[in-house]
């Protein structure tokens, strides 16, 4: 039975965990389903986020740019205005890629409204996460360093700068980035409480993450290491910028891109208008919303369908949700992870070497798959079709044939079991997990490319995987009619762009199945 067409298009690729899902590999399938039709794929927009988000396309680390750049004929590659970039690391990711043969510059259209970070909203994050762990004596959060979240603060307190500053005059970004700048650096000297040692140490350390981040364009010749030498910002006294070379670096760089500076609204309505296919690419996840999350451990922009609109400016209209997720879960920093796998497990450990952040290289936390989680990604945010990436990551290798878990609630100390995720972070950590436990099985899958020849035990996996969602969704109601429940289009059995399966049966097939 083949699942019916998109039913808008305008697409939504969206996380329904906690990041790290694979989201990027979505765009080239969604693509690829719609060539040739009279509703190809012209715009991929980047929603939200900025370089903290990391994707993956067709074997090409993403954190800025969408993952449209592998999708040749995609005529656009939007920033929307509910990103910040920071224009020196568009230019970091863009060059390298123009080097190896992808048209960037050609098809990229950053909105107007679209906020500029910079290194002061990178000394801010490295500040903040200073005062969290030395002053106020808490765990760390696990910043990326790329200064997010001091970027949107700068829009909530009405200081943004945008990208429309680059279509003006040089003096006026003069003036509001040295404003910037001093909030910036009498933050840091008399809120945050830095020493004066750790503020110099913090210009080497953004230097060399930036080294090893741009390890293949230095290597490329494209950048010289001197590129990435951010002590040449830090001014002679301590808690001070050299404004002349940090005004260049940035006028320089976002002056550049004056010519992809455009007003993307218009654009996307344009294309809409035409016939053709808009795709809203998320960065993080449902979980990691800022309101809908568990602070600290959120993002500092808005994750799901919703925002889509904010950012590419366009009237609220119909719109195609994918919910994309693995096949089991991980977590970074210092979440609540309920599911987690014991340190040890063979399954966690054979796990752990896949998985580290394409933004951070931090190792991740493995779990179990937790349905509780993708349920209510369902219930209260809702989404048409799903992605599970990773399946043949589970297949059983060495010693280990042990059967596999799906979360499908949670249990308190009294034995009370909860459908959905407590919205109160003291109650959620107070709960443990209940299992439902499926046959593993062995092989590898990552050559199959048909649902049939899957072996019975992973077929039935991803029924159950499917089944509980729906279930945890739908706890204490009715279940919506058959031609309601999202469906599983692709399931990824491989790391490659074609390691995927395709014909996976409607979800009512899978519960009959399960």
């Amino acid at each position: 039975m083949s699942l019916p067409p998109f039913s808008s298009r305008l697409v939504a690729d969206v996380g329904i965990c906690f990041g790290d899902e694979g989201k990027g590999r979505l765009i080239p399938e969604i693509a690829d389903e719609l060539r040739g039709t009279p509703h190809p794929v012209s715009v991929v927009l980047k929603v939200n986020g900025g370089a903290n988000s990391g994707h993956t396309a067709g074997g090409i680390k993403l954190n800025l740019l969408p993952a449209g750049v592998v999708v040749r004929d995609a005529a656009h590659l939007c920033v929307g205005s509910g990103v910040v970039a920071d224009p020196r690391k568009l230019w970091w990711e863009t060059r390298p890629l123009e080097r190896k043969g992808h048209a960037i510059l050609s098809r990229l259209r950053i909105d107007e409204r679209a906020l500029v970070a910079d290194l002061t909203h990178r000394l801010l994050d490295l500040a903040w996460e200073h005062y969290r762990v030395e002053v106020l004596r808490e765990e760390a959060r696990g910043s990326t360093g790329r200064g997010v979240t001091p970027a949107y603060l700068d829009e909530v307190g009405q200081q943004q700068i945008t990208f429309s500053e680059f279509l003006g005059d040089r003096e006026t970004f003069a003036r509001k980035l040295a404003q910037r700048a001093d909030r910036a650096c009498r933050t840091i000297e008399h809120v945050c409480r830095v020493p004066a040692g750790v503020w110099a140490g913090f210009f080497e350390a953004l230097g060399a993450a930036e080294r090893r981040a741009n390890a293949e364009g230095i290597a490329l010749g494209v950048f010289p290491e001197a590129e990435f030498d951010f002590t040449r910002f830090r001014g002679a006294e301590p808690f001070t910028l050299d404004l002349a070379a940090l005004t260049e670096a940035y006028w320089s760089a976002g002056h550049a891109l004056a010519a992809n500076v455009t007003e993307v609204r218009e654009l996307i309505l344009g294309e809409l208008a035409a016939g053709r296919t808009v795709i809203g690419e998320f960065g993080q996840a449902y979980w990691l919303d800022k309101r809908h999350g568990f602070s600290p451990n959120v993002t500092a922009s808005h994750t799901y369908t919703p925002e889509l609109f904010e950012s590419a400016g366009v009237p609220v209209q119909r719109v195609h949700t994918f919910g994309v997720a693995k096949a089991y879960d991980t977590k970074v920093g210092t979440h609540t992870f309920l599911t987690r796998m014991e340190d040890g497990h063979p399954l966690a450990e054979k796990l752990k070497l896949l998985e580290f952040g394409t933004s951070t290289g931090r190792q991740r936390m493995v779990g179990w798959f937790d349905a509780v989680e993708k349920g209510d990604a369902l219930r209260y945010g809702g989404f048409h079709d799903l992605m599970i990436n990773k399946s043949d990551a589970l297949s059983h290798e060495g010693a280990w044939r042990g059967d596999l878990l799906i979360c499908t609630a949670y249990e308190d100390a009294h034995g009370r079991r909860h459908a959905h995720v407590p919205r109160n972070e003291a109650v959620r950590r107070t709960l443990r997990p209940v299992y439902s436990r499926h046959a593993g099985w062995s092989g590898d899958l990552s050559l199959i490319r048909r649902f049939a020849d899957l072996p019975a035990a992973a077929r039935r996996y991803v029924a159950a995987m499917m089944g509980a969602i729906v279930d945890t969704a739908h706890a204490g109601g009715p279940r919506p009619a058959d031609a309601q429940l999202p469906n599983l289009r692709y399931l990824g059995v491989g790391p490659e762009p074609a390691q995927i399966i395709k014909d996976v049966p409607a979800t009512s097939e899978l519960l009959r199945l399960r």
